[in-house]
């Protein structure tokens, strides 16, 4: 028996053995232990890894604190995203296709808005930014010296876009839900998720208005190998016939796009629905997936908040069904049997409560 007390400060935990064993029991205290400090991380608010280091709770020394991050779903005027897909011998989502984004630095992002921009433009060449009333083009050129001496450390984001009378534009970022990587995994994130839409434009050309887009292009291997438009609706079917990988936050994104972005033309009706839907609860949702169990197919069921099996009311299913041979997740299900619209309370973000002494 664990019974686990936790404290802004410390974390105590008790184990009571069975009376019957009389073994040394060192590795059975260690087992107990770690899965008493996940316990409490689990049900830590989102805003604690960030806000007090696991080294000052006991036990949670060696749980990874999730990094705050950002991701950026580009829509263009054929309801194409841009997906990238990681370098195989990438330390994180190693061949899978995401999003562009990458973890905020201190050094280079105000926000974590600038953070997906800036991200973005490193692994794809894609670069947001408006240049200031009769401001010329960025050469080709400069642009991809940027690029990568953003990315190598060699030249801060902001200054590039000074020098060049460029201003990020932040505010075409709707807030497109969080999602915070559950424990177990050795690197963890605290990923927030935008949507922006790009003026109508042909992906093999590179200006419309007063914006500046490139072509998406590859960062030569460092992060991403591959880079292209894709229709949600066909990004999900290709993951269902095996031909490409995504993990469970870029699955429930474009499964939700693909219901409202329907057709090869990008209409203002669904950017108004994408807005309508980023200005609602689900737009701040915090997703923390939650391993409940396993079907009868032996697929893992992912809970996501709201669910029956998260404490929702019974009957509201919010979770996905997947394979995770190696940790890497195949063959994912979305099954949400309510109105993201209408259905979707405040609550669904908000912490377990801690137990207190």
């Amino acid at each position: 028996m664990i019974t686990v007390f936790a404290r802004p400060v410390q974390c105590v935990v008790n184990i009571r053995l069975p009376g019957s064993i009389r073994a040394p029991f060192r590795a059975y205290r260690q087992a107990a232990a770690a899965a008493a400090a996940a316990t409490v991380l689990e049900r830590l608010p989102p805003v604690f890894p960030m806000s007090i280091s696991p080294s000052a709770v006991p036990g949670l020394a060696k749980v990874p604190v999730p990094r705050p991050s950002a991701s950026l779903v580009i829509v263009n005027h054929r309801n194409e995203v841009l997906l990238v897909q990681r370098n195989p011998k990438a330390t994180a989502f190693g061949g899978f296709h995401v999003f562009p984004g990458g973890n905020y630095d201190q050094k280079q992002d105000k926000s974590l808005a600038i953070t997906a921009i800036r991200e973005t433009f490193e692994e794809s060449g894609l670069l947001l930014a408006s240049p200031s009333s009769g401001n010329s083009t960025v050469p080709e050129s400069v642009l991809d010296e940027a690029r990568f001496a953003i990315h190598q450390q060699r030249k801060l984001f902001e200054d590039f876009l000074s020098e060049n009378s460029l201003t990020p534009d932040i505010g075409s970022l709707l807030p497109f839900t969080k999602w915070i990587t559950p424990v177990g995994p050795p690197k963890r994130f605290e990923t927030q998720f935008f949507v922006t839409f790009l003026p109508s434009a042909s992906v093999s050309g590179f200006s419309s208005g007063e914006k500046k887009e490139r072509l998406p292009t590859p960062d030569g291997g460092q992060e991403v190998i591959a880079a292209r438009f894709v229709h949600p609706s066909e990004a999900i079917a290709d993951s269902k016939a095996g031909k490409i990988n995504f993990m469970p936050p870029q699955f429930y994104i474009l499964s939700t796009l693909s219901d409202i972005l329907k057709g090869n033309e990008n209409t203002a009706e669904q950017r108004a629905q994408v807005q309508a839907l980023s200005s609602s609860p689900f737009g701040a949702l915090t997703i923390n997936p939650v391993a409940v169990g396993k079907d009868e197919k032996g697929r893992t069921i992912l809970g996501y908040e709201g669910d029956e099996s998260r404490g929702g009311v019974k009957g509201r299913l919010h979770r996905a069904y997947l394979k995770m041979p190696k940790g890497a997740a195949q063959e994912i299900t979305l099954v949400r049997n309510f109105d993201i619209f209408r259905d979707i309370d405040p609550s669904f973000s908000t912490p377990l409560p801690i137990p207190r002494l």
